[in-house]
């Protein structure tokens, strides 16, 4: 699939070429090859789909919530009949393996579902006669116009956190899609046009870089961000946003532990651990990227984890028996490797050294083996930097309370994890931990879409979350009523 045309805008119901003077290169990461080519659109064509997306809302807030998850059974019927399609073509543009973006593409119908909820989960409450004929109740409105801005490693899930409860609560969307991975973004929203019909302007996409995210950003018409990326983009959205008045959530970068106890069953531990250390290429704010071993625990783990780290199978995700692509670019992997010798310039031993990958068949790709390094420091940068790639980095310490007071003393609370088979340990860890998921003999603690996507510290700016009731809420706005009728009135009827 090569396509030297660049992706086109999709404003008020119609598909649009922009103006764009400059556009980017969009290739496989495993294979090198060109895929297509996106526009980097000015702040006129955000003006647009925003004017757009104002002039929709009206009518579609006032769409009762009954009729607008209709619009969203279709859409989840039409992301299952072309689920195969929409996984592969995830895989195209990211490098993660065919079942990886499977995994993506169910998550993403999940909130759907959820969402199709919507006039259960869009309810106020009330009181009647909190004073004598005066009756009180609380009602969600939607905001008006929202956006998301959507990082390269999840293109499909993490628009799917956001734009389904926005839609049901009665808001209208726009959606910026990852300038490296937009592809698949831009063929869902191909099939919204041809077989969900949602009303001209309220959904819309505009193609861009950070001058387009920028121009959202500022834009007086939009009224809500969800963004997902790093903690320095992050901080900027955030403070950016809300200093125009906007409700944002952003997620930030994290540095994912799992500590591993002794008493932890080695087995399941290996498995588990090494999907979450080299799952999607470590490219995924959920990934582990530092291992904390307590007390005999290092005597079998790190042996584990490098045996298990050598026997993955690094390739084409499209290929079969594949377990792990490539990172996403060429500058990505030169960071990464960067950054695992200054591990080892800080101590580090290597175990397992993924570095001057080169696959055969695909000496183009952005390849890194999994790696493992052993015995990095605490204070060292590689134990505390958001590495995304397939490096494990492991530590070690003598008791939990200091695995414990590492994870505290963190910048970052995204996600950590313990493995143990004491149900005291693992009490004392999921309430004195400071990250907002928390994962029990989990090495992946992604929630389910019924609960919210936390996160605690530098990893997270805001106050609601992604998934669930608190995406509801983040996308209405609560109205309180209180009324009294005249006695006069009353006694008609």
């Amino acid at each position: 699939m090569v396509n030297d045309e660049q992706l086109l805008n999709y404003i008020n119901g119609q598909w649009q070429r922009s103006t764009a003077q400059e556009s980017l290169k969009v290739n496989n990461p495993a294979t090198g090859e060109l895929l297509t080519r996106v526009p980097l659109s000015p702040a006129a064509e955000v003006d647009q789909a925003a004017q757009t997306a104002a002039a929709a809302f009206d009518d579609w807030r006032h769409t009762p919530a009954v009729e607008r998850v209709q619009y969203l059974f279709k859409l989840k019927n039409l992301l299952e009949e072309h689920f195969e399609e929409l996984s592969r073509l995830i895989t195209m543009e990211n490098g993660k393996t065919l079942d990886e973006s499977r995994g993506e593409m169910r998550r993403a119908i999940e909130n759907v579902e959820v969402a199709c909820g919507i006039p259960i989960l869009m309810q106020g409450y009330n009181s009647e006669d909190i004073a004598r004929g005066i009756d009180e109740f609380m009602i969600r409105q939607p905001v008006g116009v929202a956006t998301t801005i959507v990082p390269f490693n999840f293109p499909v899930l993490v628009p799917f956190w956001y734009m389904p409860y926005a839609l049901a609560t009665g808001n209208t969307y726009l959606v910026k899609p990852s300038e490296r991975t937009p592809m698949t973004m831009q063929r869902i929203f191909q099939l919204l046009e041809e077989e969900v019909g949602f009303p001209s302007g309220v959904v819309n996409l505009v193609n861009g870089g950070p001058d387009t995210v920028n121009a959202i950003l500022d834009h007086p018409l939009i009224q809500v961000i969800s963004f997902v990326g790093s903690t320095v983009v992050a901080k900027h959205i955030y403070s950016r946003a809300a200093a125009n008045g906007k409700r944002v959530v952003a997620n930030g970068g994290a540095k994912n532990p799992l500590i591993i106890l002794p008493d932890a069953e080695m087995e399941m531990t290996t498995r588990i651990a090494a999907d979450s250390f080299f799952g999607n290429a470590g490219q995924r704010c959920l990934a582990g990227s530092l291992a904390i071993t307590v007390g005999e625990a290092r005597e079998w783990f790190s042996a584990a984890l490098a045996d298990a780290a050598r026997d993955r199978v690094v390739g084409y995700g499209l290929d079969d028996g594949v377990e792990m692509g490539p990172v996403i670019t060429p500058q990505s992997k030169a960071r990464i490797e960067g950054l695992i010798q200054q591990g080892v310039d800080e101590g580090g031993k290597v175990v397992v050294d993924g570095r001057k990958a080169s696959i055969r068949g695909y000496e183009q790709g952005n390849f890194i083996r999994p790696t493992v390094l052993d015995g990095i420091p605490p204070e060292g940068k590689i134990a505390s930097t958001e590495l995304f790639g397939p490096v494990l980095g492991i530590m070690h310490v003598k008791s939990v309370d200091d695995a414990i007071a590492f994870v505290n003393n963190a910048k970052y609370g995204n996600m950590a994890c313990l493995f143990t088979n004491s149900g005291a340990a693992a009490r004392k860890f999921r309430y004195e931990a400071q990250a907002g998921n928390i994962g029990i003999n989990i090495g992946v603690a992604a929630p389910m879409a019924f609960f919210p996507f936390s996160g605690w510290k530098e990893s997270f700016f805001g106050v609601l979350h992604g998934q669930g009731r608190d995406a509801v809420e983040f996308f209405t706005q609560s109205k309180v009523v209180i009324e009294r009728w005249p006695k006069e009135w009353t006694r008609k009827f």
